[in-house]
This record gives C-alpha cells, sequence and structure tokens, in this order.
C-alpha cells in the first residue's frame, strides 16, 4: 500500500508540473504569436480576429510543445522533491530508483494518449478550419478547406492547384503536359468540380503548341481525366506536418503508389507514431539530471539545462529529417536516432549514479 501511495504522490507532483509548463509555455506562444500577426491586421481582419485565429491553433501548439512540457515537468517535479529531501527519503524506506522513474513513466503514458489523441482527431481538423477562416476573412474566400497551393505530377501531366473548397471544389487549376519532355500543352481552369464520381472543368482556355505555331481555344466545361480524388487532393495541398497519423500514411501510400519519394510524410508519420519512445527517452534524461550530476544544482539551472537539451533534441531531428532524403536513409532512422540517444544517456547516467 506504500509503495502504491508513493507511486501516486509522485505522478501527482509530476503531472501537475507538467501541466503548468504546458500552460506557461501557450501562453507564452500566444503572447508572441499574437504580437507578431498584428502585422496582418486590415480591412475585416481586426485584431480580436487574430485572437480567435490563434485561439484556434491552440491543439497544434499543444501536440508541439508536449515533448519539452514533459521533459521540462518531469525536471521540475522530481526537482521539487529532491529540494525537500523526499526522494531521499523514498530511497532510505526501500523505493529503487527504477521504481521512482517508472511512476514518473505512469502520468507520462496519459499525456501521450492526450497527445496521440489530439494529433488524430483534433488539431488536423483545427489547423484546416483556422487556415480557412482567417483566409476567409482576410480575403473574402468563403468554405475554404485550404489556401495553400500544391504541384502534382501525373501520367505526362504538370499540375499546379491553387486551393480547394469545402464542397469539393477545386480552384485555379494550370495543367503542364508533356510528350518525350517536350511542352505540347498549357492549360488554365478557373474550378474544377467533383460531381457523380467524376471532375468537370470549367472555363478552361487551352494553349497548344506546335513547331511552327500554337493554338488557343476555350470551352466552358470538359471532363478531367485524372485519378486524383477530393480527399487525396485535400491531403495535397494541406500543411504534411499537421495531418494526423493515419492520414500521413494514406499520402505516404498514395505517393509511392505514383512512383515518387514518401520521405516527407512518413517522417512526420513516425515523429506522431514514436511520441512514446521520445516522451520516454526524455523522462530517462530529466531523471538522470536530478539524480546524477546535477542533483545539488539550483532547480533554474535544471531547468535550464532541460530547456537545452529539449532544443538539442529538436534540432537533432530537423537536422536529420532532410538528412534522410540526402543520403537515402529510412526516415524512421532520422527520429529514431534522437530517441536512441536520449535514452542511452539517461540510462547511463542513472547507472552510473544509482
Amino acid at each position: 500500500m506504500l509503495m502504491d501511495r508513493l507511486d501516486r504522490y509522485i505522478a501527482r507532483n509530476v503531472l501537475a508540473s507538467i501541466l503548468v509548463v504546458q500552460v506557461v509555455l501557450l501562453g507564452l506562444d500566444l503572447i508572441i504569436a499574437y504580437i507578431d500577426d498584428l502585422d496582418d491586421v486590415g480591412g475585416d481582419y481586426s485584431s480580436l480576429d487574430v485572437l480567435l485565429y490563434l485561439g484556434m491553433r491552440l491543439p497544434w501548439r499543444f501536440y508541439q510543445y508536449a515533448p519539452v512540457a514533459v521533459l521540462i515537468g518531469a525536471l521540475i517535479g522530481l526537482g521539487s522533491m529532491a529540494s525537500h529531501n523526499e526522494l531521499t527519503v523514498m530511497r532510505a524506506a526501500g523505493r529503487s530508483l527504477a521504481r521512482i522513474v517508472w511512476g514518473v513513466m505512469k502520468p507520462v503514458l496519459l499525456v501521450v494518449v492526450a497527445v496521440l489523441l489530439v494529433a488524430e482527431f483534433v488539431s488536423p481538423r483545427t489547423e484546416q478550419f483556422a487556415e480557412a477562416w482567417q483566409f476567409e476573412q482576410r480575403r473574402g474566400e468563403g468554405a475554404l478547406l485550404t489556401s495553400r497551393s500544391a504541384w502534382q505530377i501525373e501520367e505526362d501531366s504538370i499540375y499546379r492547384f491553387g486551393a480547394i473548397r469545402a464542397d469539393n471544389v477545386v480552384l485555379d487549376l494550370l495543367r503542364y503536359r508533356f510528350d518525350d519532355r517536350q511542352l505540347v500543352e498549357a492549360s488554365y481552369a478557373e474550378s474544377a468540380h467533383w460531381e457523380n464520381g467524376e471532375w468537370r472543368l470549367s472555363n478552361v482556355s487551352t494553349t497548344r503548341l506546335y513547331a511552327e505555331h500554337t493554338e488557343a481555344s476555350h470551352r466552358a466545361s470538359e471532363r478531367w481525366e485524372t485519378a486524383l480524388t477530393p480527399k487525396q487532393l485535400e491531403r495535397l495541398l494541406r500543411d504534411v506536418e499537421s495531418q494526423s497519423p493515419s492520414e500521413l500514411y494514406a499520402y505516404a501510400q498514395f505517393l509511392e503508389s505514383q512512383g515518387r519519394s514518401a520521405e516527407q510524410p512518413l517522417l512526420y508519420f513516425w515523429q506522431k507514431m514514436l511520441l512514446p519512445l521520445t516522451m520516454g527517452s526524455l523522462v530517462l534524461i530529466a531523471a538522470s539530471f536530478v539524480f546524477g550530476p546535477l542533483r545539488s544544482v539550483a532547480a533554474g539551472t535544471r531547468v535550464f539545462y532541460g530547456v537545452i537539451t529539449g532544443l538539442l533534441f529538436k534540432y537533432t531531428q530537423d537536422l536529420l529529417a532532410p538528412a534522410s532524403t540526402l543520403f537515402g536513409f529510412s526516415p524512421v532512422w532520422a527520429v529514431l536516432v534522437p530517441i536512441l540517444a536520449c535514452a542511452a544517456a539517461g540510462l547511463f547516467l542513472l547507472r552510473r549514479n544509482g
């Protein structure tokens, strides 16, 4: 019974610290982003609209800051107990170092579940809605799913899409058709409508290029032969990083089916799916700081080193991401290498000082 109470006490302290850190990080980010985005105020887009837009993006920020919040929160929670000699009493009562660390892991598991649910079901929708809502407020375009443009290669054609609306209407569609790497046709469609399982182009202007001359034509409507569905176009036009794990996997499968590189969506997919290992490795680092070389320093110093460690972790992953494309190794290793390095360093320091 004593051991259960100690686990609950550790979990309560660590979870409370993580939540406080997360709130502080989100608050600081909101203030900084609000000041920065005030430059966009104009016309119908007011300072209150800026605040509403940033509020819609809080779930995405919650996901982004969760690993750093876990690291700093675990440092503060354990550091507070160490400062009051509570960890020393626990060790004297027979509580092993491994059991204390496991007590820290338990509340982190709850955070992991919450963050994964947000990443799968909440933040992709709120990010999409926030982007479309901001575009509508600033430019007057209604019902947009996304305002991002994108390029796509399909068979002998290269497409550029301007945006997609919630009613499955694609805006500003450019098409360049090639024959043996020679441009033979360029066309522009004002919009493309999804009707009865197929696309219909509206207001299509086409220019055909021949050796000696060109021909221009215009059609009010014509059928668009493509394998792209509205859902695939939506994923193509949305920011890859903000998509859910299931969407990223489906997008990677789609790119691979076309013989294109799927490294970018797979990289973000593995970042989200390996989040439990990420947070676990950061908890090991936090525990090693408290029980290891930083056990006698001030709490502020431990937090400072925790912030530096979190930034190094993130920057290492960010550097390995393009490296996986350049050197051709699997994106999963770009995610795993920093995790394994953190876990190994944490375990080494814990064993040396345990």
